[in-house]
């Protein structure tokens, strides 16, 4: 449940009133009494003795949204006419649509775009199948595939239910980067049935973003996929949280003064999140990094560790620390939590190091609140909009697709991934990086506009770009 109204519970009150002196007043004052908060008004409507107004209130969930509903029924001069709950609302019949891209508008327009001209354009690709990636959508497509298993704050929902949020993700792609993404949710729980799946629609898509699939078997469809396939696979579960969490801490280090070299890291969650974090910080030279699960420590020589936690083991905690999190975060300089709420505390934190850095990404609800540690993190940040520092992959994936996509990249490197990361941490000025400001807005446009290029221009130095057959 959200603490403060938000609009993620919002609704709107579509209002008729007595049209006379106090009553809006009225309206509004019962409103507040009842905790909602309003976020918008629109213009008057005014019918004789009566005007008609919409409001949007602002609500914690939905047992408070009634509770507004029940407080403006019962105000007298005031009639309830309508209202509805705002997110519902835009979900309503989907959140994206096709469009065409070429006129269809007489006989030529036609015969270019259908019979008999496409059959040219057929032919050239069968004899030079990389064609398909000017001449398709491929070359500005991604498919964007979940099995429903590990919805974001949700767990597994299954693929119905997965759609929303993969449509709001394709959202995302053409908003921020351009990119055509599309929702591929499937009806497939093993590994096998995932990767047999994205392998025979790979030939529709340049891309593909792998999204809410849960560990390990996450994992393992990445590297299959990856191996198999002639196009960038991406898990942004995985590395676009990753990406967006070293940007931040490199501008954190700013701040601190601390080296990349010198810190001590703990990271809370050893899922996709979590391993891909401990692998972006090992390669950006991080000096010693923890990670912990439910059970506490990962270490090598722990019996009850699945395969990806146990290449975390051998990549990680060489000094093979043991214990609680509150017991491997004692000197830490660093936490970074992908895992669930309330995990540490305001005392865990005063055993860290000086100046400690907390990232607690888990969403709805961190690992730690931000008010819980003001005067003791040198800088907080979490997943939420609401705080500071949101920590989100949108500031991400649209820049690493739309570079791929415009090089016709083959895959996405660690070296993609890390001129990201550094185009990310550059987006926020001198000028403007404080505490409360070590990444830029998700709204912030010139983001995509300085990752894809760092992007393209890593693939071009890896020689993963697809080069035409002659």
């Amino acid at each position: 449940m959200a603490t403060t109204p938000t609009a993620a519970f919002s609704i709107t009150l579509d209002c008729r009133l007595d049209n006379v002196p106090g009553t809006l007043g009225k309206l509004c004052n019962a409103i507040g009494e009842a905790g909602g908060n309003i976020g918008a008004l629109d213009g008057f409507d005014v019918r004789g003795p009566e005007l008609r107004r919409c409001l949007v209130v602002h609500c914690r969930d939905e047992a408070h949204q009634l509770r507004v509903v029940e407080a403006v029924k019962a105000l007298k001069g005031i009639t309830l006419v309508d209202w509805w709950d705002r997110t519902y609302r835009m979900h309503e019949g989907g959140k994206i649509s096709t469009e065409t891209a070429a006129p269809v508008n007489d006989r030529d327009d036609l015969s270019m775009a259908y019979t008999p001209g496409v059959a040219r354009v057929c032919m050239s690709i069968h004899d030079n199948p990389d064609l398909s990636h000017d001449y398709t959508i491929r070359k500005n497509t991604v498919a964007i595939v979940s099995n429903g298993t590990a919805v974001l704050g949700l767990g597994d929902i299954g693929p119905e239910a997965a759609m929303p949020v993969m449509e709001g993700k394709a959202m995302l792609f053409k908003e921020f980067g351009g990119v055509d993404g599309f929702p591929v949710c499937i009806n497939a729980r093993t590994a096998d049935e995932v990767v047999d799946f994205v392998q025979r629609i790979a030939p529709t898509f340049g891309g593909i973003n792998l999204e809410d699939i849960k560990a390990p078997e996450c994992f393992e469809i990445e590297e299959r996929l990856k191996a198999s396939l002639d196009i960038p696979v991406f898990h942004d579960d995985q590395h676009g949280t990753a990406v967006v969490a070293l940007a931040a801490l490199w501008n954190s280090l700013k701040i601190t003064g601390k080296k990349m070299e010198d810190l001590s890291v703990v990271i809370a969650g050893i899922g996709a999140a979590g391993v891909a974090i401990g692998k972006i910080l090992i390669n950006a030279g991080v000096g010693e990094i923890v990670g912990c699960d439910r059970t506490g420590a990962i270490y090598t020589g722990r019996s009850d560790l699945n395969f990806a936690k146990e290449w975390f083991a051998e990549h990680t905690n060489p000094s093979r620390k043991m214990g609680s999190i509150a017991d491997v975060m004692r000197g830490a300089d660093v936490f970074l939590g992908v895992s669930g709420p309330d995990l540490i505390t305001a005392a865990d934190v005063r055993t860290m190091a000086p100046n400690p850095i907390i990232f607690a990404m888990a969403n709805p609800n961190p690992e730690i609140r931000p008010e819980q540690v003001d005067g003791l993190a040198s800088v907080m940040a979490t997943g939420r909009s609401d705080y500071p520092n949101q920590i989100n992959n949108v500031l991400c994936f649209p820049g690493i697709f739309r570079g791929a996509l415009d090089v016709n990249a083959t895959d996405i490197t660690e070296n993609m991934k890390l001129a990201a990361a550094v185009a990310i941490a550059e987006s926020v000025s001198d000028a403007q990086l404080s505490p409360q400001f070590v990444v830029p807005s998700v709204f912030d446009r010139s983001v995509v506009d300085r990752v894809a290029p760092a992007v393209s221009k890593a693939a071009i130095a890896d020689g993963v770009i697809r080069k035409p057959k002659a």
